[in-house]
């Protein structure tokens, strides 16, 4: 392990071309009412995962900076959402379907031609692999491809007229106000972009934080929402949540918040608006999905599953498996599959090929893993694997613990990180206690054969869970299947076709059914008097 860590962190020469980054990024520019606005205050320093050896040391390596907006600066970018919004008078709300998706078909244009820079920089600033990063990117591309499908398809179903006792009625969607979009540091386009498409399509202006890191990757689509939306409707600011999106909810005119983090941040941000019941919410909580295999077991599978769905990403998404119970009966030739599947991964820098493990990005993540393997030895686990929690910089080598209690804090707490604790249990109900007893409901999984046993779990945690995954792993896709959670794990749904609904609201255009009436629809129509009363079919 020592000559692993050794050797871990490359000199700059031995960075292959195509991934060096050049001079770091100096960047003053922020986005508001259609304009790259100059900021001319203090700046944040972005910092890569990535170190460099420099002779006999390790150099944390710096890429760049970004602005430091104060309270005041982000309340301006708020205005211009409000002012492109006007009360749902604006251009961009009342706009026609099909030219909304006109504009959001050129944006998707323009961010392709950014692939090669925001992968590049997924890499380095969050520590992202190549590949990943990669797919990170292109999954971001499909899914607003599958976004304006799915609007084709609401609002074609929406273009007809109804009849219900003696009231004709058309229903469509219509936008809800102004959003506040913020995304998660592990998916920082990805995730984000799941929110901010939707609420733009749908009609909605929006104000759009980065995640606290993955900043810089933005950068290179500023120019692109700049040339694809009117002034006003994506608004892109930077700098302190505490004081630059406090200030946006303190000041009521955000409609929409659209946010992916802790229930906790979510919470005390919630309650600084002052009119809580016309604030609608979207948001992606905290997590400690479980895995859950049971005696009769594909073991192999069940392994194969547990490595993915705990150290994907170094375990740094919500759907990870957080925690995994095993059976009694199968436990010791369930970890000495484990580690032998997790000593061939592949630790290295995010380029090179095959790697499966990287450094971490958050300041102080390699402490706080420390503290809680401490916590877990402490209170009776081991640390199974060869090298388990070997760490060097930014580089925290996976741990799995076992045997892990309830005493622990790994028990309890989401670690975002590569720590795998496993509980042994007999008794089922240990297992169910948990799930029911917990604070968080996402997801689970359940690795099993016997029908009766895996239905009968079923039956128990589908009123505790958004989703239960049998003989996988835990995960969001496909992005059509509803991503949601249950306690303090959620809030409304996200998927393709449930995104569009959450930024929206159904309006009801109606009138009694009389000649008069039908004539009056029938000229508005036929003259296009109305962009949102219409029969526009759009292929």
């Amino acid at each position: 392990m020592d000559r692993l860590l050794d050797s871990l962190f490359p000199t700059a020469n031995e960075i292959p071309e195509a991934y060096r980054l050049g001079e770091p990024l100096v960047q003053r520019e922020y986005l508001v009412n259609g304009q790259l606005q100059q900021w001319d205050g203090p700046l944040a320093t972005v910092r890569s995962p990535v170190w460099l050896k420099e002779g006999n040391e390790e150099r944390q390596v710096t890429l760049g900076n970004t602005p430091l907006l104060d309270a005041d600066t982000a309340l301006t970018a708020l205005d211009a959402a409000v002012h492109a919004y006007d009360k749902g008078r604006g251009a961009w709300p009342t706009m026609r379907v099909a030219e909304r998706i006109q504009h959001v078909e050129t944006f998707l244009g323009k961010m392709r031609e950014q692939r090669e820079a925001v992968v590049k920089l997924l890499m380095w600033e969050i520590g992202k692999n190549l590949k990943d990063s990669e797919k990170e990117f292109d999954r971001t591309c499909d899914y607003i491809v599958d976004t304006i499908g799915a609007l084709k398809e609401l609002d074609r179903r929406s273009s007809r007229f109804e009849l219900e006792q003696d009231t004709l009625g058309q229903i469509r969607r219509a936008p809800l106000g102004v959003a506040l979009c913020m995304g998660p540091y592990n998916y920082p386009l990805n995730e984000t972009f799941t929110t901010l498409i939707p609420a733009l399509i749908m009609g909605n202006t929006v104000v759009f934080k980065p995640a606290k890191f993955g900043v810089l990757l933005i950068r290179p689509l500023l120019e692109a929402f700049r040339d694809s939306f009117p002034a006003g409707v994506i608004n892109v600011i930077y700098g302190r949540g505490r004081e630059t999106v406090s200030a946006l909810m303190a000041s009521g005119k955000i409609d929409v918040f659209a946010f992916i983090g802790t229930n906790k941040a979510a919470s005390d941000l919630k309650k600084l608006h002052p009119r809580p019941h016309r604030l609608r919410a979207a948001l992606g909580l905290d997590a400690k999905n479980p895995g859950i295999v049971l005696p009769e077991v594909d073991l192999d599978n069940a392994v194969n599953e547990a490595v993915t769905g705990a150290l994907s990403f170094n375990g740094q998404r919500c759907t990870a498996l957080k925690i995994l119970f095993v059976h009694e009966d199968v436990v010791a030739s369930f970890l000495d599959k484990f580690q032998r599947k997790l000593a061939a991964l592949k630790p290295g820098m995010p380029w090179e090929p095959g790697v499966a493990l990287t450094p971490l990005p958050e300041a102080g993540k390699i402490d706080y893993l420390n503290g809680l393997v401490a916590d877990a030895v402490d209170k009776g686990a081991k640390v199974i694997n060869e090298g388990g929690g070997a760490s060097r910089g930014s580089f925290f080598y996976p741990a799995l613990l076992y045997p892990v209690n309830a005493q622990m804090r790994v028990y309890h707490e989401e670690q975002f990180g590569p720590l795998v604790p496993v509980v042994p249990y007999r008794d089922l109900q240990t297992v169910i206690d948990y799930v029911l007893d917990s604070d968080f409901g996402q997801q689970l999984s359940i690795f099993g054969s016997n029908s009766a046993e895996v239905g009968m779990l079923v039956d128990t945690f589908a009123n505790q869970v958004g989703r239960i995954n049998l003989n996988a792993q835990c995960q969001r896709g496909p992005d059509t299947y509803p991503f949601n959670g249950r306690k303090n794990s959620a809030e409304g749904t996200l998927s393709v076709h449930d995104a569009l609904r959450v930024f929206s609201i159904r309006t009801l255009v109606a009138t009694r059914f009389q000649e008069s009436n039908k004539q009056l629809i029938s000229d508005i129509i036929r003259n296009r008097e109305s962009s949102f009363l219409t029969t526009d079919y759009i292929f």
